[in-house]
């Protein structure tokens, strides 16, 4: 057909030969019949390797293209099949289109790009599709954006984490490199064998490089981590140590309210009543750091301490240990056995439990003090990830969920079909 250059290049088809076109006027749609040219045709949809043919399969096929301004765009070629001596007979590669895939490789670019930048209605209404094909085309423009670099090169501190994805206790675990911020792998699950099959991934070289893991205080990671690279230091993440306290600290507050309560009960006295009341809205005076504080909540501080001296211990027990995480190196080890030695003796049942706790993961605390490693960015992306499953919710499977996560923040973002 005459400037079957030009049509290429409007339909954004390489390697690809135009042969004619059809304008729907009631439907207002344009259908491209095209076919690969000679070098690029008979060729297996797996590999790429040139085949023999097999048979023409279930004749023409169409793939969904780029609009042409207000114009819905289709390509039509024969869909023969071939017989691969790999994967044996599968249906012909062709240039325009991944295999398996309605769609062409500039309209899953572009869906893949907005996926990253645009909310939902936005994506569907422009494209003209439905949300769960979103799904399926992000995970297919991800496979490829994934066989195309190495996500584990460089790798050396690591921080380990899982997250909640959807209801009904449906966990993510997810692994961040500390140097570059980027989100390194997720899978579903929180246990041994799913942690394992990251380092099964990273391979036992490369495992050997790792030399900091930052993570909670899971077993099930502590066990892995010790096992797949027993060379790399090991951190307890601050945030989540003096999470522990404040869980602990609001037991005792629950406790101290529950008791006040009772007594109200018993004496039906007025000042009992808003003695409950005062501790029950005291719960963000005592959780939030003290430089932190409002003029009121400083004045609640003040008045636990004149009025329950129990739960004031406990506050200062809490406040202790976060300040162990402040100290210079040097000074921190001293500091929490002095912390472990007054929360043994303190008489509080829930920090009694605490400090043991603490006892056991004493020298992954300390390594977090010495090397100043947090799980704060893993938090970050963690934070990013809760805001995705918002988006990705419809989605069919969670692999659809982790393919838009590392398209937008693994480092390595979908660009727009033209651009470089």
């Amino acid at each position: 057909m005459r400037n079957a250059s030009l049509w290429r290049g409007v339909l954004g088809v390489e390697k690809a030969v135009v042969e004619e076109l059809d304008f729907d006027p009631v439907e207002r749609v344009l259908v491209a019949h095209v076919r690969p040219r000679r070098h690029a045709s008979r060729r297996c949809g797996l590999c790429r390797q040139r085949s023999s043919r097999y048979d023409h399969g279930e004749g023409r096929r169409r793939w969904r293209g780029l609009d042409l301004g207000t114009v819905p765009v289709w390509l039509e070629a024969e869909a023969p099949r071939v017989r691969c001596v790999k994967h044996g007979v599968t249906v012909a590669a062709v240039p325009w289109a991944r295999h398996g895939a309605g769609h062409t490789r500039g309209f899953d670019e572009q869906v893949a790009w907005l996926a990253t930048q645009c909310s939902k209605t936005a994506i569907t209404q422009l494209m003209r599709i439905a949300w769960r094909t979103v799904g399926a085309i992000i995970t297919r423009v991800w496979a490829d954006i994934d066989a195309a670099q190495d996500r584990f090169a460089g790798l050396r501190r690591l921080g380990i984490d899982e997250i909640s994805y959807k209801r009904h206790h449906k966990y993510l675990t997810v692994v961040v490199d500390h140097d570059s911020g980027r989100l390194v792998w997720a899978k579903p699950g929180r246990d041994k064998a799913t942690l394992a099959s990251f380092f099964d991934q990273l391979g036992p070289e490369r495992s050997a490089l790792i030399t900091h893991v930052s993570a909670d205080g899971a077993e099930w990671i502590s066990t892995v981590v010790a096992k797949q690279c027993p060379q790399a230091v090991r951190c307890a993440d601050p945030f989540h140590v003096v999470q522990w306290a404040t869980e602990a600290l609001d037991e005792v507050r629950r406790q101290a309210w529950n008791l006040a309560r009772g007594a109200v009960t018993r004496r039906r006295a007025g000042r009992s009543t808003g003695h409950a009341k005062a501790l029950k809205g005291a719960r963000y005076a005592l959780w939030k750091n003290p430089e932190n504080l409002t003029g009121r909540q400083q004045a609640k501080l003040a008045w636990i301490a004149r009025t329950d001296p129990r739960l004031h211990r406990a506050y200062l027990l809490k406040e202790g240990l976060r300040l162990v995480f402040s100290l210079d190196p040097a000074e921190a080890p001293a500091a929490l056995d002095r912390w472990i030695g007054w929360a043994r003796r303190c008489r509080i049942e829930a920090f009694v439990q605490l400090q043991r706790r603490i006892v056991k993961h004493r020298a992954t605390i300390l390594a977090a003090v010495e090397h100043g490693l947090s799980n704060g960015r893993i938090e970050s992306v963690n934070t990013k990830i809760r805001l995705l499953t918002r988006i990705a919710f419809g989605f069919n499977s969670p692999d659809a969920l982790i393919a838009l996560a590392m398209l937008t923040l693994g480092g390595h973002p979908p660009v727009l079909p033209g651009r470089a």
